[in-house]
Formats: structure tokens, sequence, C-alpha cells
């Protein structure tokens, strides 16, 4: 049977402890903070179930092998291409999303493909109109074709610097 990490779990503790400390200064402020807390997770666990969600059907209906075909080191223009449509059209905060791209990169997915990902969440199709409105269509339209174009190079830049990295840890490991 496999054993279930926290890897949150120190990180948890830390912030209890902190927490109770300043509990201990302004006690008073205690009911307003677990308010903001009580509020802010009822936004955020919808995200995270659709995440988790998301996740357990890629899992279950497509094999790692079918998803790397578009992701993977050969994924090439497609894989670029699907990051940027992916970014464009993901939702909610982005370390909702964290599990998924971490869970998707031990299957082989490329650091590049994630910068990518992550750049191109900057478009926000459902705020293109106030964009508009505010910035007028030229503006709108230049910005969102520069995020794109960056989001691109990014994933590149991602790339080789990893690729670079990779290739002095071999090199030091062979000099051992």
């Amino acid at each position: 049977m496999k054993k279930i990490e926290f890897k949150g779990l120190k990180f948890l503790m830390v912030v209890v402890v902190i927490f109770i400390f300043l509990a201990l200064f302004d006690f008073n402020n205690i009911p307003n903070i677990l308010d903001k807390f009580t509020s802010m997770m009822y936004k955020i666990i919808p995200i995270f179930a659709l995440v988790i969600a998301i996740t357990a059907l890629i899992n279950y209906f497509l094999k790692p092998k079918q998803i790397m075909k578009y992701f993977g080191e050969d994924s090439g223009k497609k894989g670029v291409f699907y990051a940027i449509i992916g970014g464009v059209l993901s939702h909610g905060p982005m370390y909702a999303w964290y599990p998924m791209l971490d869970d998707m990169r031990k299957h082989g997915l490329k650091f590049g493909l994630i910068a990518t990902f992550m750049y191109a969440r900057a478009v926000k199709i459902p705020l293109l109109p106030f964009m508009i409105g505010l910035f007028g269509v030229t503006f709108t339209i230049v910005v969102n074709i520069y995020i794109l174009i960056f989001a691109f190079l990014q994933g590149k830049i991602i790339n080789i610097l990893i690729k670079e990295e990779k290739n002095e840890i071999s090199v030091s490991d062979r000099q051992k």
C-alpha cells in the first residue's frame, strides 16, 4: 500500500504556530480573521474540487502516454498550442492548478509548457469586454498578442535554462 504524503503539513504547522502566537497579542481580532478565512475557503474549495475532478478524469480516461503525446518531449508546436489555449481558458487562482500541473510534470510535462500555460493565463476572456471598454480595441488586441508571444518565449527560455541546468548537473556528476 502506498504511503500518503502530506507535503504541506510543515507549512500548516508553522501557520498554526504563528496564528497562536499572534492570538496572544491580539485576541479580539481572532473572530475577524476566522471570518475572512472561512469566506476565503468557501471561494477556494470549489476551484480545488474542479481541479481535482479534472485531474481524476484525466488520470481515469487518459493514460500518461496519451497525454504526453501532446505535452511530452516530442510534443513540439502542438504542445505549445495546447498550453497556450489551456492557459487562456483556465480560470481560478493559479495555485489551484499547481497540483494538476505537478501530476502532469511527473508524467513528463515539460517545464517550458508549464511556464507557457502560466503566462498565457494573463489573457482573461471574460474580462476582454471590460478591457476594451477602458483601453480600446487596438490596445487590447496588441497587449493580448504580446502576452501570447511572450508566453511562447517564456516557455522556450525555461526549456533552455532547465536543459542547461540538467547539463551542468550531469557534468558535475561525471566529474565526481
